[in-house]
C-alpha cells in the first residue's frame, strides 16, 4: 500500500474500474478521459459544460507530510480516476448557527487537497482564459466546492475554471521553532500558501489538456481568498504561475506578522504556533505530527487556541518580506488587477448586538477605536442622533478592513506602470434581511460568477450577474474588462480616480469615499489598526 494511501481516490478508482473496466467513460460521463500529468482524469458533462471534480493535485498532507511544503500525488498509472463528486474540505470549524456563510456539512479530512475543472471547450486546441478561484473564510473555513463557487456559468461563456482547495487555520498556517528548523528554507507557517502555488503548478502542467490557455490564467477570490491573491502577487514563488488577478474585499497591506521576531508588544508567528502546540503536550516533531486532527481543532477553543492567529507570515522565502514593502519596491509579480469592496461589509461579519446603542457609547467606541483621532473621525463619520450610528458603525469598520486595502491595491499597481481597475459594490440581493444587510460582505460573489439563476432573483439581478460576469470574463481573457455592450469602465489612476459602481446602475464615478479613505489610508501608512 502506498506511503500516503488516499482512501478517496481509490474509491473513483474502483468506481471507474466497476463501471467501464478501465476501457472507456463511466456510463454517466458520456465524455473522452482527458490525460494529465498524473493519469487519465473522466468527467461529466452538465448542460454542455465539462465537469471535473475532486482531482488530487498534491500528495495528502498527513503523517509526515503535515506541515511540509506540498508533495507531488502519485500518479494512478493506467487506470483513469473518475472525478464525479467533489474531495474533502480540509479540517475547519463552522459558521455560527444563524450566519450568512453557513452551509450545509460536508465531508471534511486533512486529505483534502483537490481542485475541480469546468470546461466548454471541445477539444485540447482552444485555449480558453483560465480562472482560478480561490475561497475565503478567514483562512479558517471554506473550500473550492461551495455552491455560490460554480465554475458552469463562465465555463458555458467561455472561460476554464478552476476551483481549489488550501490547508486552512493551524493545518495551513502553524508556525514552530521545531518546523522552521526541519525546512531546508529555514521556514514554517506558510503551508497554505504553498498549497495555492501548487494548484497553479498543475494548471499550468495540465490545463491545456482541458481546453485552457496556461498563459492567461487569472487568479481571483473574495475575502481570504483576496488576501490570498494579494500575497500570491507578492512571492517569488509564484511567478509565471499567472497573468492578471482579481481581488474582491480584500488585502494585505500593513503588518503583517514575522516569522521568529517580532516587534516590541506583538508576538511572532513561531510564539503563537509554539503556544498552541505546548497546551497539546507536544514538545517534538513526533509529537506534534502524532497528533489527531480532531485534537488540534479541539485545541482551538482552549484560551490559548482561541489566541491562535491564522496568517501568512514574513519568512524570508515564501515572503522575503511584507506585501507592502513588496509592492512598494516594485518587487510583485506585476499583473493588471481588477479589484474592490462592497458598500456594506460589515452587516454580514457583526451582528447588530455589537453595534454601539446609545450616543455616548458611539463616543466611547470611537475613542477606544481611534484615540486621539476621535475628534477628526467624527468629522468623517458625522453622527448626531442615534439613528445614525449603524450606518457609521459598519461603514467605517468595512472602510478600515476592506476598503483602504483596495485603493491601496489600485494604486501600488498603478504606480507600478500596471492597468487597474477598481469597483464599489452597491447592490442589495434580495431576501428576508435585506434591510439590514444591504450590500454584506460576499455578497458580489454570485454576481462576478453569473450564478444568479432565472426565478430566483429579481430581473435586476439577472441583469447585473450579467454584466458583472461579461466584466470578469473580458478581464480574464484580455487584460481589460471592458467590451461590446457594456459600460465603459475606465482604469483606475491617482489622478482620475476612476471607479465603477456595480448597481441598480452600473456607471462611473471619481473619488470612491475620499475623506473616509484618507482616514484609514493615513493610519495604514503610520502603521496604526
Amino acid at each position: 500500500m502506498p506511503r500516503h494511501f488516499r482512501p478517496s481516490l481509490f474509491i473513483a478508482l474502483l468506481v471507474a474500474s466497476l463501471t467501464t473496466g478501465f476501457s472507456g467513460g463511466p456510463l454517466l460521463a458520456q465524455e473522452t478521459p482527458v490525460q494529465t500529468a498524473s493519469g487519465n482524469v473522466q468527467g461529466v458533462v452538465e448542460d454542455g459544460v465539462r465537469v471535473f471534480r475532486g482531482i488530487p493535485f498534491a500528495a495528502p498532507p498527513v503523517g509526515d507530510l503535515r506541515w511540509k511544503p506540498p508533495q507531488p500525488v502519485e500518479s494512478w498509472g493506467g487506470a483513469t480516476l473518475f472525478a464525479n463528486s467533489f474531495g474533502p474540505q480540509c479540517m475547519q470549524g463552522s459558521f455560527p448557527a444563524g450566519s450568512v456563510f453557513r452551509g450545509p456539512p460536508a465531508p471534511t479530512a486533512e486529505d483534502c487537497l483537490y481542485l475541480n475543472v469546468w470546461t466548454g471547450a471541445g477539444d485540447a486546441s482552444e485555449r480558453r482564459p483560465v480562472m482560478v478561484w480561490i475561497h475565503g473564510g478567514a483562512l479558517t473555513m471554506g473550500s473550492g466546492s461551495v455552491s455560490a463557487y460554480d465554475g458552469g456559468a463562465l465555463a458555458a461563456r467561455g472561460a476554464v475554471v478552476v476551483t481549489i482547495n488550501y490547508r486552512l487555520g493551524p493545518f495551513g498556517y502553524l508556525a514552530h521553532p521545531l518546523l522552521t528548523a526541519e525546512s531546508e528554507h529555514g521556514s514554517s507557517g506558510n503551508y497554505g500558501v504553498l498549497d495555492q502555488i501548487a494548484a497553479l503548478e498543475w494548471v499550468r502542467d495540465n490545463i491545456a489538456a482541458f481546453g485552457g490557455d496556461p498563459d492567461r490564467v487569472t487568479i481571483f477570490g473574495e475575502s481570504a481568498g483576496s488576501w490570498s491573491v494579494n500575497t500570491l502577487m507578492a512571492t517569488p514563488l509564484a511567478a509565471g504561475l499567472f497573468h492578471r488577478a482579481i481581488g474582491q474585499s480584500g488585502g494585505r497591506f500593513g503588518r503583517m506578522m514575522r516569522l521568529s521576531e517580532a516587534p516590541e508588544g506583538a508576538r511572532s508567528a513561531e510564539e503563537v504556533g509554539a503556544a498552541f502546540i505546548g497546551t497539546l503536550g507536544a514538545e517534538t516533531l513526533d509529537d506534534m505530527r502524532a497528533l489527531s486532527a480532531a485534537t488540534l481543532m479541539a485545541g482551538l477553543a482552549t484560551e490559548v487556541g482561541r489566541r491562535f492567529r491564522t496568517a501568512e507570515n514574513v519568512d524570508g522565502w515564501v515572503l522575503p518580506t511584507d506585501v507592502t514593502t513588496t509592492f512598494a519596491e516594485g518587487r510583485h509579480n506585476n499583473v493588471p488587477v481588477l479589484v474592490g469592496f462592497n458598500a456594506d461589509e460589515m452587516t454580514s461579519l457583526s451582528s447588530p448586538r455589537s453595534v454601539p446603542a446609545t450616543l455616548d457609547a458611539w463616543r466611547e467606541w470611537v475613542a477606544g477605536r481611534v484615540g486621539d483621532e476621535a475628534e477628526l473621525f467624527e468629522s468623517v463619520y458625522p453622527v448626531v442622533e442615534e439613528s445614525q450610528i449603524s450606518n457609521a458603525f459598519t461603514r467605517s469598520r468595512g472602510d478600515a478592513l476592506f476598503g483602504i486595502q483596495m485603493r491601496t491595491w489600485a494604486r501600488a499597481s498603478e504606480a507600478a506602470g500596471t492597468d487597474a481597475w477598481l469597483y464599489y459594490f452597491t447592490h442589495e440581493p434580495p431576501g428576508p434581511a435585506r434591510e439590514y444587510l444591504k450590500s454584506y460582505h460576499a455578497a458580489e460573489i454570485v454576481y462576478a460568477l453569473g450564478n444568479v439563476g432565472p426565478g430566483t432573483r429579481e430581473a435586476a439581478d439577472r441583469r447585473l450577474a450579467r454584466t458583472m460576469s461579461s466584466y470578469w470574463l473580458n478581464f480574464a481573457a484580455t487584460g481589460d474588462p471592458n467590451g461590446p455592450g457594456l459600460p465603459p469602465w475606465p482604469a483606475y489612476t491617482r489622478d482620475e480616480e476612476a471607479y465603477q459602481i456595480l448597481g441598480a446602475t452600473v456607471k462611473t464615478a471619481a473619488g470612491l469615499r475620499a475623506s473616509e479613505l484618507d482616514f484609514w489610508g493615513r493610519r495604514l501608512q503610520a502603521g496604526l489598526p
